[in-house]
């Protein structure tokens, strides 16, 4: 009987990848992987490795969830260590914990690998911290792409007036309905947000609004994901602690002065 890795790749840079991670990369007989791992990940695999893409776009999967999970299985019980990599950090979002339920239904032994997940990238790389001591002391973390359904977060008012700090994965298809129930929970239409697309590589690009105008701005800049929006004061921070995409920008100016 083989075992299962559910691995964490962490955001776009490579080097964030944890070393653990690394090690489960560089052992495994299969590696199953998603669409936003950075594939030059891969080239720490073994060479006689087996690599299966298991890649999401929005309303097309390539490989749908129950076939990952059936595939894990079978390449365990044939006695294969095997790499399930998820971008970012397995159970956030990641359906990390609905592939660890399969694997215990079936007996297979599994460990879990954490990484970095794109918040903490996209706020870090973003100059935007998450809490600070004198403006944001919670972090609340959503899912933008349900935002319809009655039971979701952004349907309670009091949740939503209690939260400083307001990250939203999958966002960009609903900011509408996004945007109309902070307002509905009388959040004030002034509140900074910012769109972190492609957070911790180098196409990162920060786009700063405001809750009034995110619609209109994310339709003029054209946002697409992958991207966190930040929704708080914190994102103040912004223009002062945006490290990452200043020092791409000074090495570009560098590069094209030499040539």
């Amino acid at each position: 009987m083989g075992k299962v890795f559910i691995v964490g790749a962490g955001p776009g840079d490579q080097e964030l990848i944890t070393v653990k991670a690394l090690k489960c990369i560089q052992t495994a007989d299969v590696i199953m992987y998603d669409r936003l791992v950075n594939k030059e990940l891969l080239a720490y695999a073994k060479k006689d490795a087996d690599l299966i893409y298991c890649g999401k776009l929005p309303n097309y999967h390539t490989m749908k969830q129950e076939t990952i999970n059936k595939f894990l299985v079978k390449f365990a019980k044939s006695g294969k260590t095997v790499t399930r990599l998820k971008g970012g950090d397995p159970y956030l979002f990641g359906r990390g914990g609905e592939e660890a339920e399969y694997l215990v239904k079936n007996h297979i032994a599994y460990e879990v690998v954490p990484g970095i997940t794109a918040c903490v990238a996209a706020s870090s790389y973003s100059g935007i911290p998450l809490t600070h001591r004198h403006v944001s002391g919670n972090v609340a973390i959503i899912t933008g792409h349900r935002a319809k359904e009655e039971n979701h977060q952004l349907n309670d008012v009091r949740y939503l007036q209690s939260v400083d700090t307001l990250c939203i994965y999958m966002g960009v298809g609903n900011l509408q309905t996004i945007q109309q129930k902070l307002l509905n929970a009388k959040k004030d239409k002034l509140t900074p947000v910012a769109f972190v697309e492609w957070a911790s590589t180098p196409l990162q690009r920060t786009t700063i609004s405001t809750l009034e105008n995110m619609v209109e701005d994310a339709q003029k800049q054209k946002i697409e994901n992958p991207c966190l929006i930040i929704i708080g004061d914190v994102v103040k921070f912004h223009s002062k602690l945006n490290w990452f995409e200043e020092k791409n920008h000074k090495e570009l100016a560098i590069h094209a002065g030499a040539t």
